[in-house]
């Protein structure tokens, strides 16, 4: 079982930055790998970043790329998403996602945080 927990959303101007956290409980953090996804309103959940159990390997959305970095800290139980350059089309819940291997669909992740909100105005 793995709990996870979300913090580090708020608001945000076009242009600017923020960072979330995930805070992760659970035996063998390590071997999950970790990705957070996001649900705009009206949308469906989608995909945005993933991270391997070892953090040797990222995967991204095309519509992130380069300008979201995500890492783990598996001394701290912990994975970040850094977000840089925000559009307001990244308005959106985000959700720190666990699984055994990284995927891009929903359907498929194991364990789910409760979701932080992240708005960018422009």
């Amino acid at each position: 079982q793995v709990q996870l927990v979300e913090s580090g959303g708020g608001l945000v101007q076009a242009g600017g930055s923020l960072r979330l956290s995930c805070a992760a409980s659970g035996r063998s953090f390590g071997s999950y790998a970790l990705g957070w996804f996001r649900q705009a309103p009206g949308r469906e959940r989608e995909f945005a970043a993933a991270i391997s159990g070892s953090g040797g390997k990222e995967y991204y959305a095309e519509s992130v790329k380069g300008r979201f970095t995500i890492s783990r800290d598996n001394a701290k139980n912990t994975v970040f998403l850094q977000m840089d350059s925000l559009k307001p089309e990244d308005t959106a819940v985000y959700y720190c996602a666990a699984n055994i291997v990284a995927v891009r669909t929903p359907n498929a992740i194991e364990y789910w945080g409760q979701g932080t909100r992240v708005t960018v105005s422009s």
